[in-house]
């Protein structure tokens, strides 16, 4: 076997990064898991359990796949978040490799279920469907490779598609940039810094994303020299966006998957050699047996029907419908297959919700998160490779009513002073004696411009919307 199609090292090395991935995802997730949905978390898991039990029967375990059916308390929980932060460690140290590629991919697969719309992101069933296909992979295995091609095909691709089809003014006008950075979830200081740049170059930004998303993941399938462009121009394009947005791990996700556009000789040619022989002599991943064999390939048929349907249904616009869909969606909710459409559309006003309390019904007090805008200096913190949930979760609130139902049972937290719900603030101003009722405003948040800030401090400047329909004031 030539040099240029050997894949030992490559397959070694993603090995080792998707375990750090793991790693932080878990680890991110454990102090925020029982607030979310715990017992008196936000959205209790156990309600969702209860659901699936009424309407699903003896299917609940096929609708909603989770370790958690066994016991759904705080404690497991948080201990499903550990464990996964130790089997990634073991992972990362070699032992029983395919084992811990296992129990990683249950884990987060229960966890993505359990937590219900607040892991229900792109880059979280990224990671369970990359984290699957790893359990086959060997370096010999031409047709896992070819997935992970696939997968990073379908991120990409799909991606670009969905703002093509999705008729967004700002993607087919190329003003998209001219706004992202201010009204992204949570943006960061390089966000700032990229909205000053002039018009001309956001508009050649944007140009260049379409280009990069539609035209360049086509080169992932052809010879050895297209494939590294391929690869330089994605891993470009997401170290650009970690620089100017917080993504959490996702970018660093997408990079690590560039790795399959490569081959040993390439690897060698980038690492030094100490460690290149370092990832060789641990031997993560065997030669492929018979018993892995077989269903690598049955797996790869349902994933290669499933996502070309999937990128079908958004090209056409026509949903499949009846048995089709149902088994579609069985598919998609063990994440083998995943859609995916990253900023389909770019929103030109930011709306920030501002939630108040009082004890006496005059004196209303803030409460303050940790990463979300508030004050107009607050810093514009890097979370990277963090994934706040809450206060990312906010910022879908003011832009469709689907979201009122979790962020109800927020408010309610709040006025019940759950320990766990209020844990996951930067500060709760009723410590002591949960507040008599609260209320939501809206304001619209705008970036400074340089002038602004050197005369301020400040990042943000707004301007008052009024009070937040529908929940403009709760009380008990």
């Amino acid at each position: 076997m030539q040099q240029d199609n050997t894949y030992e090292l490559v397959s070694a090395l993603f090995i080792k990064l998707l375990a750090v991935v793991y790693f932080v995802a878990f680890a991110s997730l454990s102090g925020q898991i029982v607030g979310l949905v715990g017992q008196d978390g936000i959205l209790p898991v156990t309600d969702l359990l209860e659901y699936g039990t009424t309407h699903f029967g003896w299917k609940r375990y096929l609708a909603y796949p989770t370790v958690f059916w066994i016991n759904a308390g705080d404690t497991a929980l948080t201990a499903a978040t550990w464990l996964g932060c130790a089997f990634s460690v073991l992972l990362f140290l070699n032992y029983k490799t395919r084992f811990s590629l296992i129990v990683l991919y249950l884990l987060y697969l229960s966890l993505y279920h359990a937590s219900q719309t607040f892991l229900n992101f792109q880059w979280d069933y990224l990671l369970i469907e990359a984290g699957f296909l790893a359990i086959f992979l060997t370096p010999n295995s031409r047709i896992i490779i070819f997935l992970y091609r696939w997968l990073l095909f379908r991120l990409r691709f799909m991606s670009g598609l969905s703002k093509i089809v999705s008729n967004d003014p700002g993607w087919a006008g190329l003003s998209a940039l001219a706004f992202y950075f201010e009204t992204q979830p949570l943006p960061h200081v390089g966000g700032w810094y990229a909205h000053q740049l002039p018009e001309w170059i956001l508009i050649l930004a944007t140009a260049a994303v379409l280009f990069i998303e539609l035209v360049i993941p086509f080169m992932m399938f052809m010879s050895r020299k297209y494939r590294f462009i391929a690869a330089w121009v994605t891993i470009s394009l997401q170290l650009l966006i970690i620089i100017t947005s917080n993504h959490n791990w996702f970018n660093i996700l997408t990079i690590i998957l560039c790795l399959f556009l490569f081959d040993d000789r390439a690897i060698r040619r980038a690492l030094p050699a100490s460690l290149c022989n370092w990832l060789l002599e641990q031997k993560q991943l065997a030669t492929i047996t018979s018993w892995l064999r077989l269903p690598s390939y049955a797996f790869a048929s349902i994933i290669l029907v499933t996502s070309s349907i999937q990128i079908w249904e958004m090209a056409s616009g026509i949903r499949m419908t009846g048995n089709t869909a149902r088994v579609l969606d069985y598919i998609q909710r063990w994440s083998l297959a995943n859609p995916y459409h990253v900023f389909p559309t770019v929103n030109q006003q930011r709306v920030e919700l501002v939630i108040e309390g009082t004890v006496d019904g005059r004196t209303w007090l803030p409460y303050k998160f940790k990463y979300k805008p508030g004050e107009l200096n607050k810093p514009l913190y890097v979370v990277i490779p963090h994934q706040p949930r809450l206060d990312w979760m906010i910022w879908f609130v003011p832009l469709h009513p689907v979201f009122e139902y979790w962020f109800e049972n927020f408010l309610y937290a709040l006025l019940d002073n759950s320990p766990g719900v209020t844990a996951l603030l930067e500060h709760n101003p009723f410590p002591d004696t949960p507040p008599l009722a609260i209320r939501v405003q809206a304001f619209e948040y705008k970036f400074t411009d340089f002038d602004e800030h050197e005369a301020t401090g400040n990042w943000w400047k707004i301007r008052y919307l009024g009070p937040f329909d529908p929940l403009p004031i709760i009380s008990r």
